[in-house]
């Protein structure tokens, strides 16, 4: 299934890609926002990916696209290490989980396919099936609290506990967190939980916080840096880190390019319904 970037024109908007800049993608993807900066304008696209499944999709870009792409199979957090002083004039992220994430079984991130219980997102080692294992159940109960702002986090960690010898696949473990939490609206039941256990496995927002402290030393003077974010956590972390540029409290001076979050119009949510939650927000550095 083909991934949709959510937002793209307000994103491309945002950054105004120009001639003989350097972008830096961190979430490249099925690559819809770096397609979209180098056909946009006569410059080069940096991409991260932690997702070693992206790698013939980079290969492809780096074919059509020469020198002005340069893929990384790398975390966005450690972009500031890897590019070893190099700066850029924009930063987007993605920070939603990609359809070919969501579709493909062996993941383990869709409560609605069968598979293994992993939810890795590449580069770490721990699955979901071992925090479930190993976590006490206290320890357990405070990351789908904290992670998924599940209010039943303590009855589904006891249950998971409980039964884990008969929980085998992501099948399982939905229904076992459904067992726990009355349905209420379109959500399903187990997705805060299977989304506190991807963030965790993922470090998600520890990696988020480090790639936001480091935006400074990573922008020229101009440049411009973009989030969409599709939860609460991700797009406090984002909001918070833009607000204290912009009070000018990293000694530097930043100019918010978004108050309010830019979201979805109606016409994309009705092409694309899992963009209905995201939120874009973004800066420029003066």
């Amino acid at each position: 299934m083909e991934h949709l970037p959510v937002l793209l024109k307000e994103m491309s908007g945002l950054l105004s890609p120009r001639d003989g800049g350097v972008y830096f993608d961190g979430t490249f993807g099925g690559g819809g926002y770096a397609r979209a900066i180098l056909e946009t304008a006569d410059c080069k696209v940096i991409a991260f990916d932690r997702d070693p499944r992206v790698r013939d999709i980079a290969v492809g870009f780096k074919a059509r696209y020469g020198e002005r792409f340069n893929f990384f199979h790398a975390k966005f957090g450690d972009a500031k290490a890897i590019l070893k002083g190099e700066k850029v004039d924009g930063v987007v992220l993605d920070l939603g989980v990609s359809n070919m994430q969501l579709t493909d079984p062996s993941g383990g991130f869709s409560f609605n396919l069968p598979g293994p219980i992993d939810m890795r997102m590449g580069l770490c080692d721990r699955t979901a099936l071992e925090v479930i294992r190993k976590c006490p159940e206290r320890e357990l109960a405070d990351i789908i609290y904290e992670f998924g702002e599940e209010r039943f986090s303590r009855r589904i960690a006891a249950n998971l506990k409980a039964n884990i010898e008969k929980i085998r696949d992501t099948r399982d473990l939905a229904e076992a967190i459904r067992a726990c939490v009355r349905k209420t609206g379109r959500k399903d039941p187990a997705t805060k939980t299977f989304q506190a256990l991807r963030i965790f496995v993922n470090d998600e927002i520890g990696e988020l916080k480090r790639f936001l402290d480091d935006i400074p030393d990573l922008l020229n003077p101009g440049g411009k840096a973009a989030a969409v974010s599709f939860h609460s956590l991700e797009d406090r972390a984002v909001k918070l880190s833009f607000r204290s540029f912009a009070l000018g409290e990293k000694g530097l001076r930043f100019k918010l390019l978004t108050k309010k979050p830019i979201v979805p119009s109606a016409e994309e949510i009705r092409y694309n319904p899992k963009s209905r939650s995201a939120k874009l927000r973004g800066i420029s550095m003066l």
